[in-house]
């Protein structure tokens, strides 16, 4: 039970933590910073993807033959297809966007920001809810060290996540403690999902393999959409990419060490 407790409040403790910057730093993140961060966001939610997601999905399809990769090939894509939908009728600014995209909405600037952050936590949440889920089921292939894992690694890469929220929005006038409790409940949505999903854990064993490939899927589809090509843009680019391996290097160790 205590490892639960821990692998669920984790998350949300990095985004909190993260937000916590807007005290520290000024009105504007440095965009050396900022481009660093987003990358290694990326390398982080890629390797987990693969290590704590994927990986176990495909060993506990339950076959030995070719037909052990549908699990994750099928659930890989409804992931991706899942957030494609939302992105299409959620109304949401990416940060850095002038303009925002979605449907056509009334709601101010820093709603909209808030909103696409929300997007991202959505399978975050579930990914952490469904390692913890499928650690409890099926501790063979995955342990609860390695949903822990998982969980540690969501808190780091949430860590500046937290900060890319609360900082432009300090920057476009904001209080501080506004934009520290914006960017806080952000993150909110994550330990809901997962608790959900534990809660439903009892009736989705069946499909925990399609579970986590979706969740995979899904946080695929926001590093390739959203978090690559805002590390990409304008200069320092390069800084981005250093901060993808730096993350992808640090979420490998964490999954093959602790799972």
């Amino acid at each position: 039970m205590e490892g639960l407790i821990i692998g669920l409040l984790l998350p949300f403790a990095g985004t909190t933590l993260g937000a916590a910057c807007v005290f520290l730093m000024k009105k504007q993140m440095p965009d050396l910073v900022q481009k660093t961060l987003l990358g290694f966001a990326s390398g982080v939610m890629v390797a987990a993807s693969v290590w704590s997601l994927l990986i176990p999905s495909i060993e506990m399809s339950g076959t030995e033959d070719a037909t052990r990769v549908v699990p994750a090939v099928s659930g890989f894509i409804a992931g991706i297809a899942f957030l494609l939908l939302m992105d299409r009728i959620t109304p949401h600014l990416h940060l850095g966007s002038p303009s925002p995209e979605g449907p056509h909405s009334k709601l101010s600037r820093t709603s909209m920001l808030v909103l696409a952050v929300t997007l991202h936590n959505i399978p975050e949440g579930m990914a952490v809810g469904v390692a913890l889920a499928a650690a409890m089921e099926h501790s063979t292939y995955l342990p609860m060290a390695g949903a822990l894992a998982l969980s540690l690694g969501i808190a780091i890469q949430n860590f500046p996540e937290g900060a890319i929220v609360s900082m432009p929005l300090r920057s476009e006038g904001n209080s501080r403690l506004r934009a520290f409790g914006i960017g806080t409940l952000s993150g909110v949505v994550e330990p809901i999902g997962a608790i959900l999903t534990i809660l439903l854990a009892a009736y989705i064993t069946p499909i925990l393999p399609y579970l986590l490939s979706f969740a995979a899927g899904a946080m695929i589809y926001v590093v390739v959409e959203e978090l690559i090509p805002e590390a990409s843009q304008g200069k320092h680019s390069n800084v981005g990419t250093i901060g993808f391996a730096m993350g992808f290097v640090l979420m490998m160790i964490l999954d093959v060490v602790l799972g």
